[in-house]
């Protein structure tokens, strides 16, 4: 796996991210608690990951 693919990971969890951030403002005004509740951990997860992984891959990569 090459850093190109790591790219156009990171590059489609953060566009989940904004997705489900969306969501979580829908749901919000809404009024739905349960579905806010669910489409913010799940943008948290999303953000994380692609913020975690090419943050890894660069130190896995720098011990070659």
């Amino acid at each position: 796996m090459n850093l190109g693919w790591i790219s156009f990971i990171s590059i489609l969890l953060i566009i989940l991210c904004f997705s489900y951030t969306l969501n979580f403002i829908e749901n919000l005004q809404k009024g739905d608690k349960r579905l806010a509740n669910q489409s913010k951990m799940v943008a948290i997860i999303c953000l994380g990951l692609a913020l975690f992984i090419p943050f890894v891959y660069s130190l896995i990569a720098q011990d070659f």
